[in-house]
């Protein structure tokens, strides 16, 4: 017993100097004038296993893999995406410094993703992140996933507009809808949020009760273009003037189909393309509604969007009009941006790394984070 408890207090205190000795080498490192800063990102939230390399904030590479094996169930399998990432993850980072035209030599710090996220999938990417920034003895840059889909709007492109502070940013994705209040790069106030379901649940579990395959969000909106988003209404739920909910809205919807499959069983395959119309028509006018109301509250007029669902067409039209009709000056990803990517970890990464913010290797992932976490 006794040898046993003097090998874990060894290995403690190797794990303290560790930390020690690269917590002061860090410190040497920022104190140089860097002339490149290379950072690579690895982002393994969920079922996509990305790597990127940036150089003081321009992308050079962002390799993505993603898990087509979930698509016969679904949804998201945790058990099968934490064995893909594994399977993934050194070629993908591989491929990334490969497309960079660096060797890992080069790097001056690893970021990676800490949460939220799927416990199992984060775990595979802190865990790579860790051994390679000790291997490399450069710091260790832990990352709160939701920030930074929002910080990918300061990744540095010819034709992008960078946002000034502050700035409200609606975050819309799969697991979150939020309104957040962004002062500066790390300091940021949650509006307004979801009370139950997020907006991409909402889309894509209306596109199961429609019958369409998963992912099935991008299909409402590729056929929502092609009907009539005035055809049925859905009633919009009553909650705070900042604050979602989509819950009810997904019972409308199927109760809705329901009914109408029994009066006429073709009416999905009659109507879908005006079903898909109406649905995104909703949603959308529910997330404008909400933005309108915090732009009364704050004066604030620069708009931002991110995550996945900020891909959708609609928003990214309506957001556009909102310049002309009320003033705002919006501020929309590229398309690359929006789902999950290792590019958006690597500025987040980047901007810790100019702040002097490093993680040492007691750091553990955490599947619940708030983004003002």
């Amino acid at each position: 017993m006794l040898p046993l408890i003097a090998k874990k207090v060894q290995f403690l205190i190797t794990i303290e100097f560790e930390s020690i000795f690269l917590h002061k080498q860090f410190k040497t490192i920022n104190r140089l004038s860097q002339k490149s800063i290379y950072i690579l990102g690895i982002e393994s939230s969920c079922d996509d296993t990305s790597a990127a390399v940036i150089c003081n904030g321009v992308v050079l590479s962002n390799v993505v893999a993603n898990q087509e094996v979930h698509a016969k169930y679904g949804g998201v399998v945790p058990e099968l995406a934490s064995r893909a990432h594994q399977q993934n993850i050194v070629p993908v980072v591989q491929q990334a410094l490969k497309e960079a035209n660096i060797e890992k030599h080069q790097l001056h710090g690893i970021a990676f993703t800490r949460g939220p996220g799927l416990m199992g999938s984060l775990l595979v990417g802190t865990s790579f992140a860790k051994s390679l920034a000790l291997g490399l003895k450069i710091p260790l840059l832990d990352v709160n996933h939701m920030q930074a889909h929002i910080l990918a709007h300061f990744i540095k492109e010819e034709d992008s507009r960078i946002p000034p502070f502050p700035f409200i940013c609606l975050t819309i994705s799969g697991g979150h809808t939020q309104i957040v209040k962004v002062n500066n790069h790390f300091d940021m106030e949650i509006l307004g949020e979801t009370i139950d379901d997020a907006v991409g649940e909402a889309f894509d579990k209306s596109a199961k009760i429609l019958g369409l395959p998963y992912p099935g969000g991008p299909l409402i909106d590729k056929y929502a273009q092609l009907g009539n988003p005035k055809a049925f209404k859905f009633t919009k739920p009553k909650v705070g003037d900042l604050d979602f909910s989509f819950s009810g809205l997904k019972t409308a919807i199927l109760y809705f189909i329901q009914k109408q499959e029994k009066e006429q069983p073709n009416f999905i395959k009659e109507n879908l393309y005006d079903i898909c119309a109406s649905i995104q028509y909703t949603i959308i006018e529910i997330l404008m509604d909400k933005l309108k109301n915090a732009v009364k509250q704050t004066q604030i007029t620069h708009i931002a969007i991110a995550g996945g669902v900020s891909a959708n067409s609609e928003i990214r039209k309506r957001l556009k009009m909102a310049e002309q009709h009320w003033g705002w000056t919006s501020y929309i990803p590229k398309f690359e941006y929006t789902t999950d990517n290792a590019a958006m970890i690597a500025i987040t990464g980047y901007l810790n790394f100019l702040n002097n913010t490093y993680a040492d290797v007691s750091v553990t992932a955490q599947a619940r984070l708030k983004v003002t976490e």
